[in-house]
């Protein structure tokens, strides 16, 4: 598989793009990386998207433990190479224990969660499988997270799910992992 939109250096880049990528390395992030190469064609797209991003891996209403858990849920049910290898040693980082993840690469669901864990998990999954999510796990959902939780997992389901489909498109490259790959 090739990288149709391959990485392009700093001295390349248009004086917008340029100013785009400065944003992302100068942020938490720290480099251009992942979806972000293929992103900077577009340096306003990119700039809007990286602030979304910014905002809900780092600091969503649901904390960063289980956005990374929603974010490995995305990452499978897209099939998004990318999106796993950078997330699924961050997630074990931030205590998602290896069968949780082992299991969501093999589109099992995990035996073992913790009650937040599950109702992430379940609200992702139905999200993703069924387009809406059923009353009893959104009522849990809210009970659990409050409204500001329920709008920020769903637009972390929405984030990565936009990246995957940018990634998938352009054939992005995998980086470098500890991660197993998803398999087939």
């Amino acid at each position: 598989m090739t990288d149709r939109l391959p990485p392009i250096t700093f001295e390349q880049l248009s004086a917008a793009q340029q100013v785009a990528a400065q944003a992302v390395i100068d942020g938490p992030r720290g480099a251009l990386y992942g979806p972000f190469v293929a992103l900077i064609r577009s340096p306003e797209l990119m700039s809007a998207a990286q602030k979304m991003g910014e905002y809900l891996r780092y600091r969503s209403a649901i904390g960063t433990r289980l956005s990374e858990l929603a974010i490995l849920v995305t990452a499978r049910q897209w099939n998004q190479q990318v999106e796993w290898a950078i997330h699924a040693p961050i997630a074990q980082q931030h205590n998602i224990s290896p069968d949780i993840i082992s299991a969501i690469a093999l589109r099992q669901r995990p035996t073992a969660m913790t009650g937040e864990e599950a109702l992430v998990h379940d609200f992702c999954v139905e999200l993703h499988q069924q387009k809406q999510v059923r009353e009893p796990t959104y009522s849990a959902a809210l009970a659990q997270f409050g409204e500001q939780g329920i709008a920020d997992l769903i637009g972390i389901n929405g984030y990565y799910t936009f990246l995957a489909m940018m990634m998938n498109a352009a054939q992005t490259a995998v980086p470098q992992s500890t991660a197993k790959p998803l398999p087939e």
